[in-house]
């Protein structure tokens, strides 16, 4: 399987939809000189605006269940997310979860090995899975007449994998080799998707090697799968978005059918994933035996998900590091010539929305050797200080805003429905409300120029940030 954890996934945004449209109020336009009341215009119609279709509902056995109907194409999306990723691992098994997302895919009850993912692309369709840091996903897109097979299949999982001392043995060397080729025998393998996090957090649960320790991996036995399954993949535990050309009505017969009987199970207390409040900066140096240039990451830490501050951010992010219009690729690429690339965003496992806890906006970029990496630090604050001293103008707030709803409707419209599901799931999961899909827009509406200079001063301060240099050690 293709995972998300083999590399950085850029969880970008595909191309604007062509759905079902309704009003939303926006504010009216008026021009020229002041009117009497007798005379005053007429407001502007409201613009349309995007509305995706949700029906929520819970099983009695805990399932939570999204229905997004999309008739634009003849298929269907099936999500199953299950809260447990990176960050509620157990401890001394650094990368189970990530080795429990491969042994999801050896049978189940009544598929064998390998019968699900044939069952798959033999009807036509796609599939994959990923661990991230708060959940572990699996999804399916198939021709929308083939939508009661793959539900029936992906309960089949959830009510009963295969766990078997051969599986466990034969994924714990996949998983391994997987570190082997992606992370410790590539350049910059683990930089800085892995290794900043491990820097910049204090909390074990945020700040361990989630992608495993070999020594980990080679740790876990039989008696731990089980109890994983048991205890994490139940049906009170997860998520069941359902997206694409389907009638709700069937859909939810099939569900209850496939889903209505498989048990629940007692949960675990959720772990405390706070972070204390970073008051130094920290800089750190490694060296790469397989780099040949030197490489920079910065980190600061991000304010509390969906908070006024929060969405700040989100903008600021577009401003500074999003495009080739952004500020830092103006300054470090174009201007200075320091490097071909500055890459980053929030939350390297995924995107902006898709997360829950604490989390870093970072960036990094590999820069030519004759440049020191305090010129590129000297950089980054010149173009954060700017904007906190001179503020942001509204026209540069608008711009932010047209790069995010492009960004958002590109997502929430592709071809494979995955974006929409992504979110409705992650709402469903994270926040018990996947009809926020439909108000981020106006949250991001919401963001002034007063509270993005309040969220720079505040989150972007040096005293919030880590930096990893990569110290080069290969030839050219």
């Amino acid at each position: 399987m293709a995972l998300v954890c083999g590399g950085r996934l850029w969880l970008r945004w595909p191309r604007p939809p062509v759905a079902q449209a309704t009003s939303v109020v926006t504010a009216p336009v008026t021009t020229g000189a002041a009117t009497t009341a007798a005379a005053a215009p007429k407001p502007v119609p409201a613009a349309p605006a995007f509305q995706i279709p949700v029906e929520y509902y819970t099983l009695p056995n805990g399932l939570r269940v999204v229905l997004s109907p999309d008739h634009t194409a003849p298929t269907a999306t099936v999500a199953a997310y299950y809260a447990v990723g990176f960050r509620t691992e157990p401890r001394n098994r650094t990368g189970f979860a990530h080795l429990f997302e491969h042994l999801m895919f050896q049978g189940s009850q009544n598929l064998g090995k390998n019968e699900f993912i044939g069952l798959i692309q033999k009807n036509g369709g796609a599939l994959n899975g990923s661990t991230r840091f708060d959940f572990t996903n699996y999804y399916e897109v198939v021709p929308a007449h083939k939508l009661e097979t793959i539900l029936w299949a992906e309960a089949d999982r959830m009510r009963g994998l295969a766990i078997t001392q051969a599986n466990l043995t034969n994924q714990q060397g996949v998983v391994k080799s997987e570190v082997r080729v992606n992370v410790l025998n590539q350049p910059y393998g683990s930089f800085p998707w892995i290794d900043m996090p491990m820097k910049a957090n204090k909390n074990w649960n945020n700040a361990h090697n989630f992608y495993g320790d070999l020594a980990d991996l080679d740790a876990a036995n039989l008696s731990d799968v089980k109890a994983f399954f048991k205890t994490y993949y139940a049906p009170n535990n997860a998520v069941l978005a359902v997206v694409g050309d389907f009638d709700p009505a069937e859909a939810k017969a099939w569900v209850q059918k496939y889903y209505g009987n498989i048990p629940s199970a007692p949960q675990p207390p959720k772990p405390d994933l706070t972070e204390p409040r970073q008051e130094k900066e920290q800089r750190f140096s490694q060296d790469d035996k397989l780099a040949t240039k030197p490489a920079l990451a910065f980190a600061y830490h991000m304010p509390e998900r969906n908070t006024p501050e929060y969405y700040a951010l989100v903008m600021l992010d577009q401003i500074l590091l999003q495009g080739n219009d952004s500020r830092l690729y103006q300054a470090l690429v174009q201007k200075r010539g320091y490097s071909d690339a500055v890459r980053g965003g929030i939350n390297y496992l995924g995107n902006q929305f898709n997360y829950n806890g604490p989390m870093l906006w970072m960036g990094d970029l590999v820069y030519d050797p004759t440049v020191q990496a305090d010129s590129v630090v000297r950089v980054l604050d010149q173009e954060i200080n700017q904007l906190a001293t001179k503020g942001i103008d509204q026209a540069t707030l608008d711009l932010a805003m047209v790069k995010i709803r492009s960004a958002l409707y590109d997502q929430v419209s592709g071809s494979d429905n995955f974006g929409r599901a992504d979110l409705l799931a992650s709402f469903a999961l994270f926040d018990n409300d996947p009809s926020r899909i439909n108000r981020l827009e106006s949250e991001f509406r919401n963001v002034t120029p007063e509270l993005m200079q309040k969220t720079i001063r505040e989150f972007l301060r040096p005293t919030n940030r880590t930096i990893i240099t990569v110290n080069p050690l290969a030839k050219s």
